[in-house]
């Protein structure tokens, strides 16, 4: 069965792994419930994330036979984290598949690790929308030294995964500014990650994709609000992978530490 819908998640913190007063673990541990899907039929075949966790010179996939390892590239958290497991056999074939969609779009070099299982980005949401850990996944990196319409791009070449039962997942948060984290006693946010967030969520949902390509000139505060690109362009990635006639919805909106942002969306194929 085909899928319609790819999404960008706002992962936020690696404490989203354990910590039940954050409103993000609800939603996305309700996922399959309340925004994808509902019963068996809808199971995907396999998940392809993009989490902003892996950088690489050229696109590279991972292609593991058997579980997935959990990456912990995370220090200095409580050690029940380092305990944790996501076991997802890993997707060979579509790793495979992924390769070939993109050097046949114009992507000339595209690797292949045989090693590596899932960063924090992937296993941390994955492990909460899919408990079971018994979908094969295929993990694709980003190139941080590219742009967004590079990103955006390299979507548009995967969007054909959908109708093979491919659910296409970005994995990053909607603001990154670690240095500018802290906590709110009354709850307030940070005005220029409210601008920020606020102007991204609008020209989403008013389909000013072109805009959010061109983020770095037409968002407010955009250099505050990433000063690296790494947790942004999974958007984009995902925005592409919608393919043409997409119409973006806002599924879960909520923050923490006054500046991040866990604003996550879907991105529908219309007729």
């Amino acid at each position: 069965m085909g899928v319609t819908e790819t999404f960008y998640i706002s992962h936020g913190s690696p404490t989203l792994s354990i910590d039940e007063s954050l409103p993000a673990r609800d939603f996305l541990k309700s996922f399959t419930k309340t925004v994808y899907g509902g019963g068996i039929e809808d199971k995907p075949k396999s998940i392809l994330i993009i989490s902003g966790h892996w950088e690489t010179s050229h696109p590279t996939v991972n292609a593991v036979v058997g579980p997935s390892d959990t990456i912990y590239d995370f220090y200095g958290f409580p050690e029940q984290m380092y305990k944790l497991k996501y076991p997802a056999p890993g997707a060979p074939a579509l790793a495979k598949r992924v390769k070939e969609m993109l050097m046949s779009s114009g992507f000339e070099r595209v690797n292949v690790d045989n090693k590596r299982g899932l960063d924090h980005g992937a296993w941390v949401p994955l492990m909460l929308m899919y408990p079971e850990a018994d979908i094969p996944v295929c993990q694709l990196s980003i190139q941080t030294h590219r742009n967004a319409a590079y990103h955006y791009n390299l979507g548009k070449a995967l969007a054909p995964l959908k109708e093979e039962g491919v659910l296409i997942v970005g994995s990053g948060a909607a603001t990154h500014n670690l240095r500018s984290l802290h906590p709110s006693k009354d709850g307030s946010i940070t005005t220029w990650a409210l601008e920020f967030d606020t102007w991204l969520k609008d020209a989403l949902l008013s389909g000013r994709f072109d805009d959010v390509i061109d983020y770095e000139e037409k968002a407010p505060h955009a250099k505050k609000a990433h000063p690296r690109p790494d947790h942004f362009y999974p958007l984009h990635v995902a925005m592409g992978a919608a393919a043409e006639n997409t119409k973006a919805e806002l599924i879960h909106h909520s923050w923490q530490l006054s500046s991040l942002s866990y604003a996550s969306y879907k991105f529908t194929t219309t007729a």
